[in-house]
């Protein structure tokens, strides 16, 4: 599987930008007012994997990384369920992907409008949040009645979503809900609120006040610039590490928003490796060898025999498939393997 991830936010808050710097390259219509984006744009980036690189110097192979694929959606508002904004339009895109980043604006710029007029991000994730709960009444009242759809229409008419009420979601799978997808919130941040590692504030116990955030969407949030990121789009790979070693960060918002995604979704990779290519390739956390083999070729399920399996820093040591079996570091695993991150697997089929 390849990681999908849809890109909201309100008008202004920066997501367009994001997604430019994001994809290195000017795809969306950035301008200082409302609904620029009329159709979702979509790009496709590597996830960073610095163990790939290491594996290509073994076989001297090309490199092939794991994707993320992004859909930059248009501004989302208040109405858009009713199709405010050409909102219904747009919240259909969602429904694709597997997990949603709202991009929240915590930057003040007076010369960058606002659509509510001032900067309240609480304020603003709440808009998406209802918007996504009311989709979901709509496509729940054209179900037929069932204990799951009656009990989901009153949570979600009391402002709950469906994630945190349900507990196989299996069980509405179907339904496509927009409130059953994994939020990942960015906080864009200014430069300076940047460096100066500005704190996310609280929302205070029994506290009304919108100018704090819940502590589970602190949880699932990271701090990123996107004017930043755009810089950092247009520089050389050695400039970006010299500028983020100026900004003290570690590693790019791409990156680290990449990660979060990986790790909210409980994504691993596993690698393959030999004289063709090195590949990385995504799978979900538990999953097993047979899983595994079908993300490679749906048909490799059907004819399994076993998988060849070494751990990414023996295979390196061994310097290859042919010294690693000599040493005896390559396990032959069965269908029901429990894969894990950074495996390097070499599948056996029948014909």
């Amino acid at each position: 599987m390849n990681l999908k991830i849809a890109i909201v936010g309100l008008p202004n808050a920066g997501k367009s930008t994001l997604f430019n710097a994001l994809l290195k390259r000017q795809v969306a219509d950035v301008a200082n007012y409302p609904f620029t984006t009329i159709e979702p744009n979509i790009g496709v980036v590597p996830v960073p994997d610095p163990r790939l690189a290491k594996l290509a110097q073994i076989y001297k192979s090309p490199i092939i990384p794991a994707v993320v694929e992004f859909v930059d959606v248009a501004g989302l508002v208040k109405g858009a369920s009713e199709g405010q904004g050409l909102g219904n339009k747009f919240l259909s895109h969602i429904r694709e992907t597997h997990i949603v980043v709202n991009v929240l604006r915590f930057f003040q710029d007076p010369s960058v409008v606002h659509v509510a007029g001032d900067v309240d991000p609480e304020r603003d994730r709440k808009i998406i949040e209802t918007e996504f709960i009311l989709a979901d009444l709509q496509t729940l009242a054209k179900q037929p009645d069932s204990e799951i759809v009656t009990n989901l229409k009153v949570q979600l008419e009391q402002g709950k979503v469906a994630r945190d009420v349900i507990d196989d979601p299996e069980d509405v799978r179907d339904l496509h809900l927009l409130t059953m997808k994994p939020v990942l919130y960015v906080a864009n941040v200014s430069e300076d609120q940047l460096t100066s590692r500005f704190v996310i504030p609280a929302t205070e116990p029994g506290s009304s006040s919108s100018d704090g955030m819940p502590d589970q969407v602190r949880h699932d949030m990271i701090m990123i610039s996107a004017k930043t990121e755009s810089e950092l789009a247009t520089m050389s790979e050695d400039e970006q590490k010299a500028y983020l070693k100026e900004l003290g960060l570690e590693a790019s918002g791409l990156d680290r928003l990449i990660a979060k995604a990986y790790e909210m979704l409980g994504l691993i990779s596993f690698l393959t490796c030999g004289v063709k290519e090195v590949r990385a390739w995504t799978l979900r956390r538990g999953e097993t060898a047979l899983r595994a083999s079908g993300v490679i070729h749906t048909d490799f399920m059907k004819s399994f025999i076993k998988a060849d399996v070494i751990s990414f820093n023996d295979f390196v040591e061994a310097g290859g498939w042919v010294k690693a079996r000599e040493l005896g570091k390559v396990r032959s695993e069965g269908k029901e393997y429990e894969m894990k991150d950074g495996d390097v697997v070499e599948f056996k089929v029948g014909a």
